[in-house]
């Protein structure tokens, strides 16, 4: 769960974010190809949305949580109360190019896309003071 006006941190997995090479070898022939991702575009569920051209910083509890995010993230204007299941649609789309060299040749394939969703919900708190 999220809160309204609290910094959102959004990244992708460390481990995921290329480049990423591989080589196919058939008789004759051998293909390497490497794939480099070029961004990663946050669609937050609320109508706003963020592009990140890195991975992006995980969160920890190290970081204070009224902090931004240094490289990606967003702040919920709003409360999911009134979506469907009570929760925004986030997803990512990491888009990735990739060359390739073999067989005396090489190219370029740009603008793959590798994408993901999840649920979020977002609530609203109030705070009321006693004196």
């Amino acid at each position: 769960m999220q809160v309204v006006g609290v910094p959102t941190w959004m990244w992708v997995e460390h481990g995921t974010w290329g480049p990423v090479t591989e080589t196919a070898v058939v008789p004759g022939l051998r293909v390497t190809a490497t794939a480099r991702p070029r961004q990663a575009t946050w669609s937050m569920g609320e109508g706003g949305g963020v592009t990140c051209t890195g991975p992006g910083t995980e969160y920890s509890g190290g970081f204070r949580p009224d902090r931004p995010s240094p490289d990606c993230g967003y702040t919920y204007r709003r409360s999911s109360s009134d979506e469907p299941s009570r929760a925004f649609k986030v997803s990512v789309r990491v888009l990735w190019d990739v060359e390739w060299h073999g067989g005396g040749q090489t190219g370029r394939v740009p603008g793959l896309v590798i994408a993901a969703e999840r649920p979020l919900a977002v609530d609203e708190v109030q705070a009321v003071v006693v004196r």
